[in-house]
C-alpha cells in the first residue's frame, strides 16, 4: 500500500507540474512573438548590442573635436551631438567592419538610399538599394537624388568610409532634421527609427555637453 501511495503522490506531482509548466511556456512564446512583431528587429540588435557597453565611456578622440566642430558649425547644430552619433554607431569608428548586417556603411553607418537619394531608381525597403560604387560617393549623383552625402574634404569624393565626409553628412542630415532649430529628438529619430537610439545619443549627448562646457 505505501508504495502505491507514493506511485501516487509521485503522478500527482507530475500533473501539477505539468499544469503549471505548460502556461509559463505560452505565455514567454507568446511574449517572444510580439516582442519579434512589435519592436524593430534592428532596435532589438542595437539594444543587445549597447547595453554591455554602457558598463564604461569610451573616451572622445581628442583628434577627433576639431573635425567634430568644424562639420557641426558649418551645419548649425551641437558639435557634442554629432560626437554622441559617432560614439553610438562605431563606438568612434572602432567597429571593424564598419558593415552592419542591414547594410548600412561606414563612421556613421548610412544606409545606401539614405547617403545617396532615396529618389535612386533602386531604393526601396530599408534602403540598401544597388548603387554601384562609383555613384556611391558621386556628388553629382548625391545631388541628383537627393541624398545627404556630403564631400566635407574637398576631394572630389563623398565617402560614408571618410571620416571627415561622414560627419559632414550626418551633420547635413541632423540639421535637415531638425536639430538646427533645436529639434534634436526629431532629428535623432529621423536617424534611426527607435526610441532606445534616441535615449542612447541624447544620453551622450548630455554627457559631452556636461564634460566639455566652457567654465
Amino acid at each position: 500500500m505505501k508504495k502505491k501511495k507514493k506511485k501516487s503522490l509521485a503522478a500527482r506531482i507530475r500533473i501539477w507540474f505539468l499544469i503549471f509548466l505548460v502556461p509559463v511556456l505560452l505565455v514567454m512564446t507568446t511574449l517572444a512573438i510580439v516582442v519579434f512583431y512589435v519592436f524593430n528587429p534592428e532596435d532589438i540588435v542595437h539594444t543587445i548590442k549597447e547595453t554591455p557597453q554602457q558598463l564604461f565611456e569610451l573616451e572622445v578622440p581628442k583628434e577627433n573635436i576639431p573635425l567634430y566642430k568644424e562639420a557641426a558649425e558649418t551645419y548649425g547644430i551641437p558639435w557634442t551631438l554629432l560626437a554622441a552619433h559617432h560614439r553610438i554607431e562605431t563606438k568612434f569608428s572602432t567597429m571593424d567592419p564598419m558593415l552592419s548586417p542591414v547594410g548600412a556603411e561606414g563612421h556613421l553607418q548610412f544606409m545606401p538610399c539614405t547617403f545617396v537619394g532615396w529618389q535612386h531608381p533602386t531604393c526601396s525597403g530599408k534602403g540598401e538599394g544597388e548603387i554601384s560604387e562609383e555613384e556611391k560617393t558621386d556628388p553629382a549623383v548625391i545631388k541628383e537624388y537627393g541624398g545627404y552625402g556630403v564631400d566635407g574634404n574637398g576631394d572630389g569624393v563623398a565617402d560614408p568610409y571618410d571620416l571627415t565626409d561622414a560627419l559632414y553628412s550626418a551633420a547635413n542630415f541632423l540639421s535637415k532634421y531638425g536639430a538646427a532649430d533645436g529639434d534634436l529628438e526629431t532629428a535623432i529619430f529621423q536617424y534611426n527609427h527607435s526610441e532606445t537610439y534616441v535615449n542612447d545619443i541624447l544620453h551622450y549627448y548630455h554627457l559631452y555637453e556636461e564634460q566639455f562646457k566652457t567654465p
